[in-house]
C-alpha cells in the first residue's frame, strides 16, 4: 500500500525566513518561487531538483513518489 502523498509544505525564505504553506504542484517540480514577504525570488539549491526540496518542510510530490532518495525532476 502506497503512502498519502503530502500536498502542502512551509516554504521558508533563506533571506529573510519568512514561512508560507503553499500547495505544491502534482505532476511538476516549481523550479521558481517568489517569497510574498521581501520580494526574493529562490531557486533550487544545487542537487535538489525544486524550491520545496530545498526550502520547504515536505519535498514534492515527484521525489514523494520516487523510490529513490536520488531522484530528480527532469
Amino acid at each position: 500500500m502506497q503512502a498519502e502523498m503530502i500536498l502542502q509544505s512551509v516554504i521558508t525564505c533563506p533571506h529573510c525566513e519568512h514561512q508560507k504553506k503553499e500547495t505544491m504542484p502534482t505532476d511538476a517540480c516549481q523550479y521558481f518561487y517568489e517569497c510574498t514577504h521581501c520580494g526574493k525570488l529562490l531557486s533550487p539549491k544545487k542537487g535538489d531538483c525544486c524550491v520545496f526540496c530545498s526550502y520547504g518542510t515536505v519535498p514534492c510530490p515527484p521525489v514523494q513518489m520516487a523510490s529513490t532518495s536520488d531522484y530528480c525532476c527532469s
